[in-house]
C-alpha cells in the first residue's frame, strides 16, 4: 500500500493531467499503480482518495451516492471500493465541477445506470467543445451518457438514507461548482472549492472567480460546527480550523493584491513583489504556485463577477 504521502503526490500529479486536458485522461496515462483507498470520514460517509480529484460516497443500505469519480480507468476500482463498504449499488453520482479529474468516469458510470447530477453550466460544459486556457487546449464535448441527467441552477437535495444536498457556487473555481453537505453525517464535500493547505486553482477560463471561492467557504462554515469534517478536492481532510485558515489566506491575498492593484501596479509588478511571501513557502508548493496564485487573484480582482 502506497503511503499517504506517495498517494497525495500521484493525485497532484494526475490532477495536473485532468485539469490541463480538461477532457478526461485516457490510455495515454499509466494508472495500472494507483490504488483507491476508503477512509471513513463521519456517519455515512467515506473518501476515496487515488488519482484525481477526492471522492465522496455516502453509503447506506438504500444505495450509494457518489461525489465525483476520477479518471475513466479506475472506474472498476472505485465501484470495488464502494462494494467492500458493504453497501447498496451506486445510484447517484453528483459532480462538483467539469473537470476531467472529477468527471472522467462519468460514461462509464452512466452506461452503467448511474443517475448523473450536477450544476447547469457543468451540463454545458461538458456537452459542448471548451477552450482550456490555462493548457492553451480545446477539449471535445462528451458523450451523451456522461452528461448529467438532471441539472439545477442553485442547489437540490438527494434523500437516500440521508440528505445529500448541493449547493451551487457562483463563480467560484470554476463557474458550475457545488458543494455537497451530508446533513446528518455532519460532512461537507467542497470539491476544488477547498485545496487543503495550499494555494487554489481557479479556472479564471471557466469562469472563476477568487471572490466566488472565498463566498463558498463562508457559505459552507456557515453550515458547520465545530465537529464538521471536511473533503477538499484534493489533499487529505480538513477540520473547522483548516477551513478557517485557507479562508484567512484568500483574504490576505485578496487584499494585498487590490492594494498594488490600487496604486497602480501591474500584473507583472505584483508577481514581482511577492506580496504572499510570509505564506509562499508553507501554501505555494502544490499545483499551484504563487506566481499562479498571484495570476489568478490579479485577473479575478479584474472581471466583475462578484
Amino acid at each position: 500500500m502506497k503511503s499517504t504521502s506517495a498517494l497525495l503526490k500521484t493525485m497532484g500529479a494526475v490532477m495536473a493531467l485532468g485539469v490541463a486536458f480538461g477532457a478526461p485522461v485516457a490510455a495515454q496515462n499509466d494508472f495500472s499503480n494507483v490504488e483507491i483507498r476508503a477512509e471513513h470520514v463521519g456517519g455515512n460517509v467515506h473518501v476515496l482518495f487515488g488519482a484525481g480529484g477526492n471522492i465522496g460516497a455516502l453509503t447506506t443500505e438504500d444505495g450509494v451516492v457518489l461525489i465525483d469519480d476520477q479518471f475513466a480507468p479506475l472506474t472498476d476500482r472505485i465501484l470495488k471500493a464502494v462494494e467492500a463498504l458493504e453497501s447498496g449499488p451506486v445510484k447517484f453520482l453528483l459532480n462538483t465541477h467539469w473537470h476531467g479529474d472529477h468527471t472522467g468516469g462519468n460514461e462509464n458510470l452512466g452506461k452503467a445506470g448511474v443517475v448523473i447530477v450536477a450544476h447547469d453550466n457543468v451540463y454545458k460544459r461538458l456537452s459542448e467543445p471548451q477552450r482550456f486556457e490555462n493548457a492553451r487546449r480545446n477539449t471535445e464535448a462528451r458523450p451523451k451518457e456522461a452528461l448529467p441527467v438532471l441539472s439545477f441552477n442553485d442547489e437540490v437535495a438527494l434523500h437516500l438514507g440521508e440528505e445529500a444536498r448541493a449547493y451551487h457556487v457562483a463563480h467560484a473555481h470554476t463557474d458550475g461548482d457545488s458543494f455537497i453537505h451530508f446533513t446528518e453525517s455532519n460532512v461537507i464535500h467542497m470539491g476544488d472549492l477547498l485545496f487543503v493547505d495550499r494555494y487554489p486553482f481557479i479556472d479564471i477560463g471557466s469562469g472563476g472567480n477568487l471572490h466566488g471561492v472565498i463566498t463558498g467557504i463562508k457559505q459552507a462554515l456557515a453550515l458547520a460546527d465545530a465537529d464538521t469534517a471536511f473533503i477538499g478536492g484534493h489533499g487529505p481532510l480538513a477540520d473547522r480550523s483548516k477551513v478557517e485558515r485557507y479562508l484567512k489566506v484568500l483574504e490576505v491575498a485578496r487584499d494585498r493584491v487590490a492594494a498594488l492593484r490600487e496604486d497602480g501596479q501591474s500584473l507583472e509588478q505584483v508577481i514581482a513583489a511577492k506580496p504572499m511571501s510570509d505564506y509562499d513557502d508553507a501554501w505555494g508548493s502544490g499545483f499551484i504556485n504563487p506566481e499562479a496564485f498571484l495570476r489568478a487573484v490579479y485577473q479575478s480582482l479584474e472581471t466583475a463577477h462578484h
